[in-house]
């Protein structure tokens, strides 16, 4: 069974940083969905998601990200996803979501969209 592991840290600035590895579908979706507004709970609403260790991501897990970003801006914050893998980074372009979502290659620039 496909698995997601998840580890959330604290940055300047009261960012958090959020890392995600293995894998996010139906399966495993909710499992950061509650991280996420666990945060939001605690009136954090600048997170960064860094991907690089996602090895799969399905239409599911990117509800996640669609469902969050709007309670992020609405609170002057925002989301923003770091070092997606080539196949990560394909299913947001083929479900049209590279419009939406900042994407960063690197920490420093991630905290700098904030």
């Amino acid at each position: 069974m496909s698995d997601l592991k998840i580890k959330s840290d604290t940055l300047e600035n009261g960012v958090i940083l959020i890392n995600a590895e293995g894998y996010l579908d139906a399966h495993t979706f909710e499992e950061l969905e509650k991280t996420i507004q666990e945060l939001f709970e605690k009136s954090v609403y600048r997170i960064i998601v860094d991907l690089e260790k996602l090895d799969y991501i399905s239409s599911a897990g990117c509800g996640v990200f669609i469902g969050a970003i709007g309670v992020a801006q609405e609170n002057d914050g925002n989301i923003v996803l770091l070092r997606p893998s080539a196949n990560v980074r394909e299913v947001f372009d083929l479900l049209g979501l590279t419009q939406i979502f900042l994407f960063a290659d690197d920490i420093t620039k991630a905290q700098s969209s904030f």
